[in-house]
């Protein structure tokens, strides 16, 4: 881990402690115990395994893509790949250090290069695909269960979804536009230029046409295996599956039984494309603002709904960043030995 990277991990564990030190600080040391004890730590648990499983289905798709390069490649060597993938993009700015982080976790795993490109290139589309639909979905079967809330949300789902959008446009029209792609790039860049130097500007091209080749080549890929990519998309589903009912279970070990899980996956959804928005790591104060008003609507109780989000973060952030130090620290043998560095 580079030395910007543990400067970074340190910013994310002193700004969680704050915030988290924050909505403690909102109720008293008797509602804090009292909630403690009574917390049912069967619903706690199939919460964590339900992250679990989150990765597990994320180390499957990508056992799933390297299988015609790697037959031999072990689950228990791949599922190491998306708690590095997690522990970076929590501790870097609009979560830019998972990819490469990925990308060298491969190459560890004896993935060849090329091939590894090609694996993060079609998970990454697929995924944000995912992202926009499911979200899509939510809207339409979901809209009276949060259009209260929109009031306040508005501006950020709005945005949210734009970016994640603009995203998934630009990465088809990549994949399956390039020419005409190439010249939009050219005649932006143009523009751009005119507000750097020279050498800068000529830089800055070079690198983005370049970026933009490799994606395109590698995504020659991605159209020639239609079915793999069905196969992947299913996987995602459920992978996302199991990463929205996460809160459901939380409230349950809490006690508060009249929620619906349906209500709690759409309001879920909600929040993970607003967290997106938010450039600090780990999407630190947002994630927990934007809980508060969601859920705080039937979480009526102060103490139950704070503890609800300490032990959402917890659980879908702070565990997977521990989970992928240990995977840092604690290399199989069998992998080669190269450390991280972004």
């Amino acid at each position: 881990m580079s030395k910007k990277n543990r400067f970074y991990l340190v910013l994310v564990v002193i700004l969680g402690a704050f915030v988290l030190t924050h909505e403690l600080s909102k109720i008293s040391w008797q509602s804090m115990k009292t909630e403690f004890s009574q917390l049912n730590w069967g619903w706690l648990l199939i919460a964590a395994l339900c992250m679990l499983f989150y990765w597990g289905m994320e180390a499957r798709v990508i056992q799933v893509l390297s299988k015609k390069e790697n037959k031999d490649l072990s689950f228990a060597h791949v599922y190491r790949i998306p708690l590095i993938e997690h522990l970076f993009n929590s501790i870097t700015p609009f979560s830019t250090g998972g990819q490469p982080a990925q990308l060298v976790a491969l190459s560890q795993a004896g993935v060849d290069p090329g091939v590894s490109g090609s694996i993060c290139l079609m998970k990454f589309v697929i995924y944000q695909v995912l992202i926009v639909v499911n979200f899509i979905g939510c809207v339409i079967f979901g809209f009276k269960i949060i259009e209260t809330q929109l009031n306040t949300l508005s501006l950020f789902v709005i945005l949210g979804f734009l970016i994640h959008v603009i995203v998934v446009v630009v990465l088809l029209m990549l994949m399956y536009w390039y020419p005409m792609t190439n010249k939009i790039v050219h005649f932006c860049l143009k523009f751009v230029k005119k507000f750097t130097t020279e050498e800068r500007g000529l830089k800055m091209e070079q690198s983005i046409l370049q970026k933009m080749e490799n994606f395109y080549e590698e995504s020659k890929y991605i159209r020639s295996q239609k079915k793999l990519v069905l196969r992947v998309c299913v996987l995602t589903f459920f992978q996302l599956a199991f990463y929205y009912v996460v809160p459901y279970f939380i409230l349950l070990s809490l006690g508060i039984q009249n929620v619906s899980l349906f209500h709690v996956v759409i309001m879920h959804a909600f929040i993970i494309l607003i967290i997106s928005l938010f450039p600090v790591p780990g999407g630190a104060g947002g994630a927990e603002y934007t809980f508060t008003l969601l859920f705080g609507t039937f979480v009526l109780v102060k103490a139950k709904l704070v503890f609800a989000i300490i032990l959402w973060r917890i659980i879908t952030l702070y565990m997977g960043i521990v989970l992928g130090l240990v995977t840092l620290v604690f290399r199989p043998k069998s992998l080669r030995k190269k450390s991280i560095e972004n």
